[in-house]
């Protein structure tokens, strides 16, 4: 049988070959429920998710996006986005993530994404450190909102709008704001110190889950969008990672902008 952390590169790598077989222009998608769109892509990972878990770990449990099996009485639970960036993957570009975490007893203990186009494979083990293509990694040591890069997510969908907060971050802080439709690669890029910090508006854990370890590995923070810490086998409140340095001023003008959708 092989370790969680063998299984979850090997799941990733699978899940990233079909992710580049299936890219194309004029992709069909269609609309959940909320309003978002989902492909096939989507729909296969999750299906070799649950079946590789069921065969590998059958007392395991499975929170994903698309769908979920936690019918087990587990302290284990393997929370995965399939393709986190369906939106720009559906339409051309080639921004998204294979994300799953193994999360014990609502706490985060491994951490795998994978960027299939970068061929980026980011892991951490809880107390291990974090990696990027086995390579170690850490967030940056800015310490000041001066030069820094972010990303600030914001829909419609959300349980928090951070559009404000997005604004006053570029024009009063003079944050270099981003909004790239996949969350998971802006986070894993704050652990691997390309960005300062990464704002998440709404509740799915597995948007959160992986990247929660993978940037406290890397030395930063990760948070609820309010500092406080919370489980990941379930509904969020919101997310927030930084390099640790800059957290707390982060957390300062979310509470001065940001308000329940």
């Amino acid at each position: 049988m092989p370790t969680h952390k063998e299984f979850a590169i090997n799941l990733a790598q699978q899940a990233g070959a079909i992710i580049r077989e299936n890219f194309a222009l004029g992709m069909n998608r269609t609309l959940k429920k909320d309003n978002t769109p989902v492909t096939a892509t989507d729909l296969a990972i999750n299906t070799l998710l649950l079946k590789s878990v069921r065969e590998t770990f059958p007392d395991h449990n499975v929170l994903a996006e698309e769908e979920s099996d936690m019918s087990q009485k587990s302290e284990f639970v393997w929370v995965c986005d399939p393709l986190d960036g369906t939106i720009p993957f559906s339409h051309g570009l080639t921004i998204c993530t294979f994300s799953l975490a193994l999360v014990k007893n609502g706490e985060s203990i491994l951490g795998v994404v994978y960027d299939p186009f970068q061929d980026n494979m980011f892991v951490a083990e809880k107390g291990k450190g974090a990696f990027l293509n086995d390579k170690k990694i850490s967030v940056s040591n800015a310490d000041t909102f001066s030069g820094a890069v972010a990303n600030c997510e914001y829909f419609n969908t959300a349980i928090y709008n951070t559009s404000k907060c997005a604004l006053h971050m570029q024009m009063i802080e003079g944050v270099q704001t981003m909004r790239l439709s996949s969350f998971i690669i802006s986070a894993v890029l704050v652990a691997a110190g390309e960005l300062s910090f990464a704002i998440y508006p709404s509740s799915y854990a597995h948007d959160a889950a992986a990247a929660k370890i993978i940037v406290e590995e890397a030395g930063g923070k990760a948070t609820d969008l309010f500092g406080n810490e919370q489980r990941y086998d379930r509904a969020i409140n919101g997310f927030l990672v930084s390099n640790g340095l800059l957290h707390e001023k982060v957390l300062k003008i979310i509470k001065e902008t940001v308000t329940r959708i």
